[in-house]
């Protein structure tokens, strides 16, 4: 497979998990806390880095290299993260003030993009299973998928 495919690969698992994100929590009504929404950001921006990956990659070839570590070093982000919501923040009763909670207040993404962004639940109350696993136990499995792709494309020899 090549660095191209990979990250084409990697970008379509990101936005099919933001997906079924919106769609648990649009059609569902399944409320995102503040590492639901962190880790979405994650997915978004590992997409936008493999998708530019990819296109700056026509003009320098070694930028599909960089893209693709960017994306395994994200992946590891959202594996702590997804890792901390699971082990750490599920059993507060808020996620109010934690790391995730002041990153995405401060950015304003939260309320200039609510459908997307929104935190409406507290880490306990968004605890949501999908086929007897919790949501973040898959999105951690899915972070750790892109880590192994991301470096499987940034040690592909050059030009493949």
């Amino acid at each position: 497979m090549t660095t191209n495919r990979i990250l084409h690969a990697i970008a379509l698992l990101c936005v099919a998990a933001l997906a079924i994100a919106l769609v648990s929590q649009h059609v569902f009504d399944m409320q995102p806390c503040a590492w639901c929404v962190l880790q979405r950001l994650i997915f978004l921006v590992i997409a936008v880095v493999c998708w530019l990956g990819v296109l700056a990659g026509r003009a320098i070839p070694g930028l599909r290299r960089l893209a693709a570590w960017l994306a395994a070093l994200l992946g590891i982000g959202g594996v702590v993260a997804a890792w901390y919501q699971y082990t750490v923040a599920a059993q507060m009763f808020s996620c109010d003030m934690t790391f995730a909670d002041r990153f995405m207040v401060s950015s304003g993404l939260d309320a200039g993009v609510p459908w997307l962004f929104g935190i409406f639940a507290s880490c306990m109350d968004a605890r949501v299973d999908l086929l007897g696993v919790e949501y973040a136990l898959w999105s951690m499995g899915l972070f750790a998928a892109v880590i192994v792709l991301g470096v499987m494309a940034g040690a592909r020899p050059q030009g493949r």
